[in-house]
């Protein structure tokens, strides 16, 4: 095979590079011991850079376009090489063709979470991830810095080093910028166009251009994302009480209409204690108030449909002067056998006695 690349490099003059890729940022051109024959035809197309090596220094550097590779358009090689043979003769470079495209969803992530302290919540661990595009901006400080001598580079043989100086630099925004955990949501746009601008030095240095960043997902460890969804259940029930009480109301209705069903009478009663014994909870948790004194009577009214109480007989009769309670409105306390119109109560009569009775209909 050795005799035929020999061969083959002497009759093919034109030297192009077609990328059948994605992701390949740098190809050299293979010619049988680097021999490159005079006057041969240099295609660089669109997307592409080349650049021509010979004794381990660049020679010559080319645009797109079409190029007859001879002395009058490789001024900086004439000098470099001796041309002993009337530049007619094969000549020793290396042609290396650059793809400055844009290279797009490129990943980055946290591979370990990230500690930062928030105001709300305190020390939190969370992790991170999107995408970024870059492209060759300097391909000569981009083979120097980083290609060496390879002969084909792709997105891949980089992107780890690329990933941990945008992680790097990610960890120490977040954790200087003080957006509480809450807020970060609302914050990806301004935070992925900070973190660009403070990483494109860094990517510079190795001749390359960071494009855009996108900051796609910031999340906490599952406990806590678990305790946040629990806290804000209970911020959507709001009233935790009455919720209690719906509930409990909706199983007994429940009960009630299914006496049977696939429940029998044992599982029913078992259903009826379990709500009773709810409804005891709830009821005794709601009484906040200490109890009324020895030998007091409060009262309870029904006002505006709700129960309210328990009121002292003072303040029945100011909420009765001032018309909040009117002689129809329902009135119980210990001793009556069921709940009484606000008139009819005897020690509530004299309380009317100054207040008109209500127009009839």
């Amino acid at each position: 095979m050795g005799i035929l690349d020999k061969l083959f490099g002497e009759f093919v003059d034109v030297i192009e590079w077609t990328d059948d890729t994605s992701n390949t940022m740098l190809y050299r051109f293979e010619r049988y011991g680097n021999e490159i024959k005079y006057g041969a035809m240099l295609t660089v197309r669109e997307s592409q850079t080349a650049v021509l090596v010979s004794e381990g220094r660049v020679a010559d550097f080319y645009e797109p376009g079409l190029y007859q590779l001879e002395t009058r358009n490789m001024p900086i090689l004439t000098t470099l090489e001796s041309w002993p043979h009337g530049f007619s003769s094969p000549f020793k470079a290396e042609v290396y063709f650059f793809n400055m495209r844009r290279f797009t969803d490129l990943k980055w992530g946290t591979k370990n979470p990230v500690m930062l302290r928030d105001k709300e919540f305190g020390p939190l661990r969370l992790r991170a991830f999107g995408t970024y595009s870059i492209r060759i901006k300097e391909p000569l400080t981009f083979i120097k810095e980083i290609v060496g001598t390879g002969g084909h580079f792709q997105t891949g043989d980089i992107s780890d080093q690329l990933r941990n100086l945008i992680v790097s630099r990610f960890a120490s925004i977040i954790g200087e910028s003080g957006i509480p955990i809450l807020d970060l949501a609302a914050n990806y746009d301004e935070l992925s166009d900070y973190i660009t601008q403070m990483i494109s030095p860094e990517f510079a240095a190795y001749g390359l251009d960071v494009l855009q960043l996108l900051v796609e997902n910031i999340s906490l460890p599952p406990e806590v994302e678990a305790a946040m969804d629990k806290r804000t259940s209970m911020g959507i029930i709001g009233d935790l009480s009455r919720y209690t009480h719906y509930q409990a109301a909706e199983a007994m209705t429940a009960a009630a209409q299914n006496p049977s069903g696939a429940a029998n009478e044992g599982i029913g009663m078992g259903i009826g204690f379990a709500v009773a014994s709810q409804l005891n909870r709830v009821f005794s948790q709601q009484s906040s108030t200490p109890p009324p004194l020895p030998g007091s009577v409060t009262y309870y009214a029904a006002i505006d449909g709700h129960q309210q109480g328990p009121f002292e007989r003072p303040v029945l009769e100011q909420k009765i002067n001032s018309c909040e309670i009117n002689r129809s409105t329902l009135i119980w306390h210990a001793g009556l056998a069921e709940w009484t119109p606000a008139e009819q109560v005897p020690e509530l009569a004299g309380a009317f006695a100054q207040v008109p009775p209500l127009p009839k209909s």
